[in-house]
């Protein structure tokens, strides 16, 4: 196939993943689409959320002429990635927390998972966490005001460092705690922000580049990056067509869904 690689995610934080999609694979073209309507998904059930997810994707792939899907939402992975591989015929890329390699970055064996509620309470992150580290020490942080932070950002606003600085509060009560893990694909676009909000220094760490370095490795994209690449949203939004035209893609459109 030589269509682009699609980037789904249920509003902008795929976006995180588009740049490190940039760094690693410059030439190759992306389409973009989010679930603006239903955002956020953390607060919707299981049921819904697969089916919805299992939708919008079949959709834009379709209106895309993707060759290939990266899910760039914890939630979406965690809940329908099985789902999606069954329904598309197109390789399919997942995001999960970088535990593991924050695990190995750790020094003091103290790491912090900065993620949604809905992904700190997850059974899939406790295993995670299990399997690769388990010998550290693991604080989870609830971080549900930083996605909308995040849409502000992309939206063109600055984001509220009195919001950051509440949501890392409890930082200051962990001197040894020494690498946080961004969670959700949202919060590295928060990330100048961020290091200026923490109350000590840590060492960052996201999923983007593993993400970027795996859809190379199992999506074959020879159509080079066009001009204009497009974007697809579920719901109407001036705003949100404006942002992701300062991420490369010139051409939003509407998604219909079947």
């Amino acid at each position: 196939m030589t269509g682009p690689v699609l980037v789904f995610d249920s509003g902008v934080g795929g976006l995180s993943v588009v740049e490190a999609l940039r760094r690693r694979l410059p030439e190759v073209a992306l389409a973009y689409a989010c679930d603006n309507a239903m955002l956020p998904y953390g607060v919707r059930e299981d049921g819904w959320l697969v089916a919805r997810i299992l939708a919008v994707c079949e959709a834009a792939v379709a209106a895309s002429g993707a060759c290939g899907l990266v899910v760039a939402c914890n939630t979406a992975s965690t809940l329908a990635l099985d789902a999606l591989r069954e329904r598309l015929s197109v390789p399919v890329v997942g995001t999960v927390p970088a535990i593991k390699p924050a695990a190995g970055a750790s020094q003091s064996r103290h790491i912090g998972l900065l993620a949604t509620s809905a992904t700190v309470a997850r059974p899939y992150t406790a295993r995670l966490i299990e399997a690769f580290a388990g010998d550290c020490r693991v604080t989870r942080l609830a971080a549900d005001p930083l996605v909308g932070e995040a849409e502000r950002l992309v939206a063109g606003d600055r984001p509220d460092m009195a919001v950051l600085r509440r949501v890392l509060a409890p930082l200051a009560e962990l001197p040894d705690l020494d690498t946080l893990v961004l969670g959700c694909t949202h919060f590295p676009l928060l990330r100048e922000a961020l290091e200026a909000a923490v109350p000590h220094p840590v060492r960052w760490v996201d999923s983007g580049d593993a993400i970027a370095r795996r859809t190379g490795q199992v999506i074959a994209a020879p159509q080079r990056r066009p001009a204009a690449e497009r974007g697809w949203i579920t719901g109407p939004d001036p705003t949100l067509a404006r942002g992701l035209a300062g991420f490369g893609f010139a051409e939003t459109h509407p998604l219909v869904l079947r």
